[in-house]
């Protein structure tokens, strides 16, 4: 399984789009957009996970740039996450904000 990050999404883009859209490049397991846990509102981002790897480095090279809804999406494979789940990161351990110049 490859988990595909797709970006700058327009904030209408339906998960059935995605699916269609990634489809043409292989088999697609799941499509995840993401949304503000709070309102509820599209964040403008979503996951892809396809089932071959060869398909998802298809998929990424010939859609990131490409042009979607009026914007230009950026596609990549996903990063794992930094924390375990179920665990946030603390106010304290924010040491990226203390050490600007």
């Amino acid at each position: 399984m490859t988990n595909i990050y797709v970006g700058n999404l327009d904030f209408s883009t339906p998960e059935d789009q995605l699916q269609t859209l990634f489809a043409a490049y292989g088999t697609v397991k799941t499509v995840t957009a993401v949304t503000d846990r709070d309102t509820g509102q599209p964040r403008g981002f979503a996951f892809v996970e396809m089932t071959s790897a060869g398909e998802a480095r298809d998929a990424i090279r010939a859609l990131d740039g490409s042009v979607q809804g009026g914007r230009i999406l950026l596609v990549n494979e996903a990063r794992p996450k930094l924390y375990p789940s179920g665990e946030h990161e603390s106010p304290t351990n924010r040491d990226h904000r203390r050490h600007r110049v």
